[in-house]
């Protein structure tokens, strides 16, 4: 399809192919707007996961005394490094595709790794892990394996991704949770409470009205009009932030006006790395086994999600891949790397992204947008916690049941990869993980294609990958053993 000449705007839509990719600049910028306000929390989220874990010598990130002083410093570091990274996916890779310090990863950055050496020691591991994946990506072996995986496996992992990010829409609005002994249940204690719970239906319900009625920017729409509400709730009823004691709280961020809406940044984080301190605090093996098992959790959960986002934007390949492939895992590794070197753990692709994509972008230049609010955010950090995760999410529920409408595409009469892809789907949710649920299906289909006699018809690469599954999951005794 040809473009428009001559003017500003068609050098932009020749650039990022947006109307050949069926867009338009308008979908573009709503897109890049809904997907900053679905995943802006980590500005908020981050600084409270990294900033109170003290360091084997007491110390805390940024220098800071842990009493949250130096939590306006891990936002700032934090908002930078996921601005820089997200614009240079959209110029570089032209994805709808953001980037932001990894959750799950941060926590087990500050829990399981800080605890066993200094901040800056804790960062130059993350600094090596994305070296290494670069490594992996310029020398083709990442984009290789990415090309190793059946097609219907792929799928798998696009809808077990779907399921993921409903998942966390419903418990990060306490629409679901595990306060007792039941993994998962009907709000945090049984039952629906409180305000933020009721914001989150309503959200919810609006959305989906408008999503059916095809209204233009419903998703944005909804969060726009359920945050204001929640800012009401907010300013009557006093909810104040969830906590046991305060169980009717707001989930992440607590929709109020902040006594300051421009703040001044602060980059104490920047720099706080050491590359080869840790060999020296717990050990050589102790150290590669760490930056292993980062490296595999940032290896595939890329890969799951860059397909995830492609195959609900139209945009992969008749073999299930996404265009510009190797750019957007050359982006992604950059992206983990300079997570360490600004001191605000291992920075990666985010599925939120997603919403972004069921708003109608398809180029990177939504994800252009979406790095410009980061940067804006840095001053403008206080403005960002005014949207409550319980507006945000119901967005990850729609996007949620457009990826699962996928699961057609699998044959669920062939064992061979029906079981597979069943495991990888269903896992994702229920262990909370992307890369478990991607190594239980890689597990499962190298194995059920071994005993049937069929072990030469496996890509050689999933045999290596499968291989290195089988460490990750076994990764404890092996620490134990070897250390």
């Amino acid at each position: 399809m040809t473009t428009r000449t001559g003017t500003g705007a068609s050098g932009l839509d020749r650039y990022f192919r947006i109307t050949e990719r069926g867009s338009t600049v308008g979908r573009e910028l709503r897109g890049g707007v809904v997907t900053f306000f679905t995943m802006g929390y980590i500005i908020v989220l981050n600084p409270l996961i990294l900033g109170f874990a003290p360091d084997i010598e007491g110390d805390f990130l940024g220098g800071g005394p842990g009493d949250g002083s130096n939590l306006a410093a891990i936002a700032a570091g934090t908002a930078l490094v996921a601005g820089v990274l997200t614009i240079l996916m959209g110029v570089v890779a032209n994805y709808p595709l953001a980037l932001a310090t990894g959750l799950g990863l941060n926590a087990f950055v500050a829990f399981a790794i800080a605890s066993e050496m200094t901040w800056a020691d804790a960062m130059g591991l993350v600094v090596i892990e994305g070296a290494i994946i670069l490594v992996l990506v310029l020398t083709g072996f990442r984009v290789a394996v990415f090309h190793a995986i059946p097609a219907q496996l792929k799928v798998a992992i696009s809808v077990g991704i779907g399921l993921f990010i409903a998942l966390i829409g419903f418990v990060d609005a306490g629409f679901a949770g595990n306060a007792t002994s039941v993994p998962l249940q009907l709000g945090r204690v049984g039952e629906l409470q409180g305000w933020p719970v009721l914001v989150f239906g309503i959200g919810l319900a609006l959305l989906v009205a408008l999503w059916v009625r095809k209204v233009k920017g419903a998703i944005l729409i909804s969060i726009v009009v359920m945050s204001a509400i929640a800012i009401v709730i907010e300013s009557v009823a006093d909810l104040g932030a969830f906590s046991a004691d305060n169980p009717k709280g707001w989930a992440l961020t607590i929709p109020k006006f902040p006594d300051d809406l421009i703040s001044t940044p602060d980059f104490d984080t920047l720099g706080e790395f050491s590359l080869i301190g840790s060999f020296d605090r717990v050990g050589v093996i102790a150290a590669l086994l760490l930056v292993f098992t980062l490296m595999l959790a940032d290896f595939f959960d890329t890969m799951g999600t860059m397909t995830a986002i492609g195959a609900e934007a139209g945009l992969l390949d008749e073999d299930g891949t996404p265009p510009n492939t190797q750019r957007i895992l050359v982006v992604d590794s950059v992206a983990a790397a300079a997570g360490g070197l600004a001191g605000v753990s291992s920075n990666t692709s985010y599925i939120e992204s997603a919403s972004g994509v069921g708003e109608g972008a398809r180029t990177g230049l939504a994800s252009v947008v979406t790095g410009l609010m980061f940067l804006v955010a840095i001053l403008l950090a206080p403005l960002v916690s005014l949207i409550p995760s319980e507006a945000a999410v119901p967005a990850l529920v729609l996007v949620g049941f457009l990826m699962m409408q996928q699961v057609t595409e699998i044959d669920w009469n062939d064992i061979e990869i029906a079981l597979p892809a069943f495991l990888t789907i269903v896992l994702m949710p229920f262990t909370y993980s992307i890369t478990v649920g991607i190594g239980a299906g890689f597990l499962a289909y190298v194995l059920i294609k071994a005993v049937r006699g069929k072990a030469a018809l496996v890509h050689p690469l999933m045999w290596v990958v499968s291989g290195m599954f089988l460490v990750y999951f076994a990764i404890s005794p092996i620490t134990d053993w070897l250390t």
